[in-house]
C-alpha cells in the first residue's frame, strides 16, 4: 500500500497533464507508454510523477504530428541526437507551415479588399491609384489560347511553385501596352500569378510599383475593346503616357456562378515623368 500511495490513478495522472485517460489506455495498448504499476488484483493502472517528463515528450511530438511509429521507435532508442533530428525535421514542416498560412492570408485580404470594391466603388469609374510591387509568375499564351486550357496552364503553375489550392494565389492576363496603343485589345502576352511569399527565382515577372491606372468591366468579352478604347482616351485627356502591361483580374470570382458575370479590374503601369 505504501507503494500504492506514491502513485496517481489513470484519471489524476490524466488531469494533471490535460488529458483524457482513453489517450493513455491507448498508449499504453500501443506499447507507447505503459503504466508505472498495474494491479493485479483489478486491473487498475497507475502511475507515477517520475513518468510526466516522458509523457511531455510524448505530448509534444504527438502535438508535433510525429506518428506513433515514429515516437515508438524514438522512445525504444532515445537520444539527443533522435531527438534533434526529429525536431528539425518538424521545424521545417512547421517554416513551411507558417509560409503558406502567410501567403494565405495575403491572398485572403486581397480578395477581401475586391469585397470591399464591389460594395463601395463606382465600377464604372477611371482612376489612379498606387501599387506596391509584386513577382509573378508569367505563362505565355496567344489569342487561340482557351478558357479552358489557361485554366489548366494556371493550375499547373500553382503546383510547380508549391501552392498548395489555386485560391492560394491572385492570377489574371496580361496585354502589352503595346498592342493596346495598336488597337490589338484581344491579343494577349501571358497569363500570371502572384507569388505570395518571398522567393528568389530566375525567370519571374517583376510587376514594379508605382502609380496605375485602374478601370473595370463587365460584359460580353468579345466588346471589352471598348472598355480599353474608353482607357485610352481617358489616358489621352490627362495627358498620361500608359507603359509595360495592363493586368487584367476577376475581382467578384468567388461570389458568381457565371462567368459572363464577371467584373474584370484592370491595371495599367503609368509612365512617371522622371522615366
Amino acid at each position: 500500500m505504501e507503494k500504492k500511495s506514491k502513485l496517481l490513478t489513470i484519471g489524476q495522472f490524466a488531469a494533471l497533464h490535460g488529458i483524457n485517460k482513453k489517450t493513455l489506455m491507448w498508449y499504453d495498448e500501443e506499447g507507447l507508454f505503459r503504466p508505472a504499476f498495474i494491479d493485479p488484483g483489478n486491473g487498475y493502472r497507475y502511475y507515477s510523477y517520475y513518468q510526466s517528463s516522458v509523457l511531455e515528450t510524448i505530448l509534444l511530438l504527438r502535438e508535433l504530428n510525429v506518428s506513433i511509429g515514429e515516437i515508438r521507435s524514438f522512445m525504444e532508442n532515445r537520444s539527443a541526437a533522435g531527438m534533434e533530428r526529429l525536431l528539425r525535421e518538424k521545424i521545417e514542416d512547421l517554416d513551411r507551415d507558417m509560409e503558406h498560412l502567410k501567403a494565405v492570408r495575403k491572398t485572403l485580404s486581397n480578395q477581401r479588399q475586391n469585397m470591399l470594391t464591389l460594395m463601395t466603388m463606382d465600377l464604372s469609374e477611371i482612376s489612379i491609384v498606387a501599387k506596391s510591387g509584386r513577382s509573378l509568375v508569367t505563362v505565355e499564351i496567344n489569342s487561340g489560347t482557351s478558357f479552358d486550357r489557361q485554366v489548366e496552364m494556371i493550375t499547373a503553375q500553382t503546383r510547380k511553385y508549391q501552392l498548395r489550392r489555386l485560391h492560394d494565389a491572385s492570377y489574371g492576363t496580361m496585354i502589352s501596352v503595346e498592342n493596346l496603343y495598336a488597337g490589338k485589345f484581344e491579343d494577349y502576352s501571358a497569363l500570371f500569378i502572384e507569388i505570395p511569399f518571398p522567393i528568389r527565382k530566375a525567370g519571374l515577372h517583376i510587376q514594379s510599383g508605382g502609380d496605375y491606372l485602374r478601370a473595370f468591366y463587365t460584359g460580353p468579352w468579345e466588346e471589352m475593346r471598348r472598355c480599353y478604347e474608353r482607357i485610352l482616351e481617358y489616358a489621352r485627356g490627362k495627358g498620361l503616357e500608359l507603359t509595360g502591361f495592363s493586368y487584367e483580374s476577376i475581382i467578384n470570382e468567388n461570389v458568381i456562378d457565371r462567368v459572363e458575370d464577371a467584373i474584370i479590374q484592370i491595371e495599367i503601369p503609368i509612365k512617371s515623368r522622371t522615366d
